[in-house]
């Protein structure tokens, strides 16, 4: 991927009209449904950080799903910033089509009616966090409980005949206002914008029920978007009902979710649309449709909404070079006059593209901009992705209100950024954050030995209901009994250490994966350097993420070798298949502390962008009056200490917080957090924190009346945090909790199962803190349980903990599936904890419905605890 200035023709032109004028920036693409499970899954960082703006989800206690009880994710998600939960009544029932109760439509509508009041009734015990919620009374009516199959009303569609289903609107909207004066009601919730919604509206007109958001769902293309918002926005104007929110509360399909090249073409719709829209539910719930892998790492598509969020100001015109056309180069743009940034997203089309700035203004920009462009790959559905790749840090000249960028080498799949600010202060172009890559699939690798197979295809735009993958073909035959190997032929430029990336898959319930877990293989380099890896799992096939190792190799071609069996290592156990490895060069110039430029974070409290600063890394610097805060999303790729450091420009001071947590001060005479002197102006505070495993919401609070921030830098760890591992069998067990060495992959062959059922079956831990304070726990776990579904989407559970320190008060935490009980992952929490030695009970019980008494009768909330192999004590900072 290249960038540079160029006037010659390309294979595309993207142009930004950034004198022409939209809209302030909305932020409604960020909606999601059924994307979060509980508070903590995903993390609250993870939430807020992807700018999620609406949430489509269950009735409380609705037996549709596991988790997403709306009640349970209401006041997390609205700390975590977010707007509103939309309660689809119905998955208070099991199934879809739902199976409500009763042997004719009358006594069905009857037991819903009764459920929709109960309904209401807990939202009346909220308080203040009610006016979130915006009550959505019937989900799809014309394929559910108003359509023609066994479970609908009477089998008559009520786009043939509306009356039970318009009767059914008015007397539960007129409910719902009466339990509920100020309640929001949505609908009609249908699956597409029928044209019978004219006469759901004139119904709804004439009788005073109206709904507040109009709702439809949009499991078609982008395109669609745009003409059907238009379409609705005439049909509001000839009736005369004014201008009503809209929520198009389904949309994309498993093609589009976790592809950022996919993704950024909705969002542009949506976005020139100006409306709020969820990101459909095909999978599972709880990890933001596809964005979030376990509960805190962000995949592609998180770090695409990340960047999406992070507009300000007023949208722009961009014209595309096939305007509304799917499959194409697409993108959405910012102009922030305050802060003399222009923010610009794109992607959906490879090769070549032009991006034009057109009215690139004197008085914001001058005659020379700095643009700053960044890669957001795909890193698969359940592929971690650290922050954006910085591709070209450059200045060029405005020629006649123009700037052009070119981009060459362009990868469909992913998005792309680009940052416009004022050029010309002598700022220094950063080296791109990554040398040298390649590609190379699967299906083009030599396979040696049995059990080959060519899969595929998989998903296409053609057939959007299955997964993306690189190419659509992958390859399968490393798997239990095999001798299979692929053989990849690379040739690289120099000699180094390169990063090596398998995009691979098993599926967590296939017959030969059940037995072991994760599928082990076994890598060599030209037959030599063995290692075993083992492969991600997922919920179904195609489920792609990836394992990563590292290989040096000298100038020159080389085979690269994934095997079923290895001489000295053994053989695999298992069944995965393979979509393509990546290599990348390590680059000692770039491979230091990640950088975060402050004129580019979130800011807040009255902070500003000075682009007049001399000295500043990037073309400007934060200005934070006190209280002026800087927010910045940083990735880790490991629970454990990074060395965080604060570049500022002068003597101001402030407040360090990491997700939630007071960690220190930047600047004054704290000798904790203050190394280094000053440096061309730039004074340095360095300070080793303990960063989660993935997304870190990490905040500059200014607390001396000006503090100019340049930028943040986390580097890795210089041991300065004293960490201490506690083994699982170590600990004390009661009741049924019991050590196993049933699951091989835990940390010596041996964790604790069975905690849980109750406080008499528990784990009692002793560990160490060499102060009192914060610390985090960092709990290595497993997690394989799984209700049953009824329809497409499987239905993994979330464990919980009670976990007390030193007999306290019980901090209850959520553990998301690792999708088999020999499966691993991390999950760290912070508590407080003495000098000395602390004990950590875990416990768990079956949690009861809302009403303190009922249980859920599917399987849907668990009886126990995960797996507990690890815990290891690290302090906050």
């Amino acid at each position: 991927m290249a960038a540079e200035a160029s006037a010659a023709p390309v294979s595309a032109k993207l142009t930004i009209d950034l004198g022409t004028d939209t809209g302030p920036f909305h932020g409604g693409a960020s909606g999601t449904l059924y994307g979060l499970y509980g508070d903590g899954v995903p993390t609250r960082a993870a939430v807020e950080g992807m700018y999620v703006r609406t949430v489509a989800t269950k009735a409380q206690d609705g037996v549709q799903h596991p988790g997403a009880d709306a009640l349970e994710i209401l006041r997390p998600f609205v700390e975590a910033g977010g707007q509103d939960v939309y309660v689809y009544m119905s998955d208070i029932y099991r199934g879809f089509p739902y199976e409500w109760p009763g042997a004719t439509g009358a006594e069905r509508l009857a037991d819903f009616t009764a459920r929709i009041r109960r309904q209401v009734e807990q939202v009346l015990t909220l308080g203040a966090y009610r006016a979130h919620v915006v009550y959505v009374p019937f989900n799809e009516p014309e394929g559910n409980m108003f359509g023609t199959e066994e479970w609908s009303y009477d089998r008559t569609s009520w786009r043939t005949d509306p009356h039970h289903y318009f009767t059914a609107w008015r007397d539960i909207h007129r409910l719902i206002k009466e339990l509920d004066p100020g309640a929001r009601i949505a609908g009609p919730n249908t699956c597409l914008l029928y044209d019978e919604v004219r006469g759901f509206l004139e119904f709804a007109e004439a009788e005073d029920v109206l709904p507040d958001v109009v709702t439809w769902h949009e499991l078609t293309t982008p395109d669609a978007i745009r003409t059907s918002v238009a379409k609705y926005r005439a049909l509001e104007r000839e009736l005369g009902i004014g201008t009503l929110p809209v929520n198009i509360n389904e949309y994309a399909h498993n093609y589009h979710l976790s592809v950022p090249g996919q993704m950024i073409q909705w969002i542009a719709a949506i976005e020139e649309s100006k409306v709020d829209a969820d990101m459909a539910y095909w999978n599972i719930d709880g990890n933001l449709n596809d964005s979030v892998v376990e509960a805190n790492k962000g995949n592609g598509q998180w770090w695409l909404f990340n960047a999406y969020g992070q507009f300000t100001g007023h949208t722009v015109q961009v014209h595309a070079p096939h305007p509304n056309v799917q499959y194409t180069l697409q993108g959405v743009a910012a102009l922030d006059r305050a802060k003399r940034q222009a923010r610009a997203l794109l992607g959906g089309a490879g090769g070549s593209a032009d991006v034009v700035f057109e009215h690139v203004d004197p008085e914001i920009f001058g005659t020379t901009v700095h643009t700053r462009l960044l890669e957001i790959p795909w890193t698969g559905q359940v592929g971690a992705s650290a922050q954006p790749l910085r591709l070209a840090d450059q200045e060029l000249a405005v020629v006649d209100g123009t700037v052009t960028l070119r981009l060459t080498g362009l990868d469909e799949m992913s998005a792309y950024q680009v940052i416009l600010s004022p050029g010309g202060n002598g700022a220094t172009a950063l080296p791109p954050s990554v040398g040298w890559r390649r590609s190379y699939q699967a299906e083009d690798a030599a396979y040696i030995g049995d059990g080959h197979s060519l899969n595929g295809p998989e998903g296409s735009p053609s057939d959007v209901d299955r997964f993306a993958g690189s190419t659509g073909y992958h390859v399968g035959g490393l798997r239990t009994g095999s001798d299979g190997m692929l053989v990849f032929s690379v040739e690289v430029p120099q000699d180094g250490t390169y990063d090596v990336r398998v995009f691979a898959n098993s599926c967590n319930l296939a017959d030969a994966v059940r037995e072991q877990g994760p599928t082990n293989v076994f890598l060599r380099v030209d037959g030599d350097a063995p290692r075993e890896l083992r492969l991600p799992l997922g919920y179904k096939w195609a489920v792609w993420g990836h394992t990563d190792t590292r290989v040096e190799l000298t100038a020159g071609a080389h085979t690269i070798t994934l095997a079923a069996e290895d001489p000295d290592l053994g053989v695999t156990r298992g069944d995965a298949v393979v979509d393509r490895i990546d290599l990348a060069l390590r680059d000692d110039r770039v491979t230091g502390p990640a950088l975060y430029d402050a004129e580019f974070a979130a800011l807040g409290g009255g902070a500003r962008v000075d682009h007049e600063r001399r000295g500043a890394s990037g073309p400007g610097a934060a200005v934070l009056p006190r209280g002026g805060t800087a927010t910045f999303w940083v990735h880790a790729a490991d629970d454990g200490e990074a060395t965080v450091t604060v570049d500022r420009i002068g003597p101001g001071e402030g407040e360090l917080t990491v997700n939630g947590e007071n960690v220190g001060s930047v600047g004054g005479e704290d000798v904790r957090t203050v190394e280094g002197g000053n440096a061309g102006g730039v004074e340095r505070s360095g300070v080793p924190l303990f960063l989660a495993a993935g997304i870190n919401k990490v905040t500059v609070t200014a607390t001396s009346d000006l503090l100019v921030l340049d930028r943040l830098q986390v580097g890795a760890s210089r041991g300065l945090l004293p960490a201490s591992t506690c083994p699982a069998e170590d600990g004390a067990t009661t009741g049924g909790a019991r050590v196993t060495g049933a699951h091989t992959f835990a940390t010596g062959g041996k964790a604790v199962d069975g905690i849980g059922r109750g406080p008499a079956n528990a784990l009692t831990l002793t560990v160490t803190a060499e102060r009192s304070g914060r610390h985090a726990l960092t709990i290595r776990y497993s997690n394989g349980e799984q209700a049953p579904a009824t329809h497409y989407n499987p239905d993994p559970v979330c464990r919980h903990a009670d976990i007390a320190v030193n007999g306290g008060a019980p901090l209850r935490v959520l553990f998301p599936t690792t999708f088999h009980f020999n499966n691993f992952h991390t999950l760290s929490v912070p508590v407080t904890l003495d000098e000395g030695t602390n004990t950590l009970t875990f416990t768990a019980d079956e949690l009861p419905d809302h009403d303190g008494h009922s249980r859920n009768q599917y399987g849907q909330r668990s009886a126990y605890a995960p797996v507990i192999d690890t815990v290891t004590v690290t302090p906050l900072a």
